[in-house]
């Protein structure tokens, strides 16, 4: 889903931006994510069921964000 792309770069960037890694924060961080990539799932349209994951961690200096998305069509 290649309009999706954008969309989730977004929502990286509007929850982490410019943050410094936090332990107590990855939670809530990769809720939001998860929360708004399927927020903008929804909007464009398909008829799928989204399951969404979203993993935050750090790594010497720097913070890495691993979003993963499946969706799934049922045709009746």
């Amino acid at each position: 889903m290649e309009e999706f792309h954008p969309h989730n770069d977004e929502c990286i960037e509007s929850v982490l931006g410019k943050a410094d890694y936090n332990h107590n924060k990855v939670n809530q961080w990769t809720a939001a994510i998860v929360e708004q990539s399927l927020t903008h799932l929804v909007k464009l349209g398909k008829t799928y069921k989204y399951i969404g994951t979203c993993t935050v961690r750090w790594e010497n200096r720097t913070m890495n964000c691993i979003v993963n998305v499946f969706a799934v069509a049922i045709i009746l």
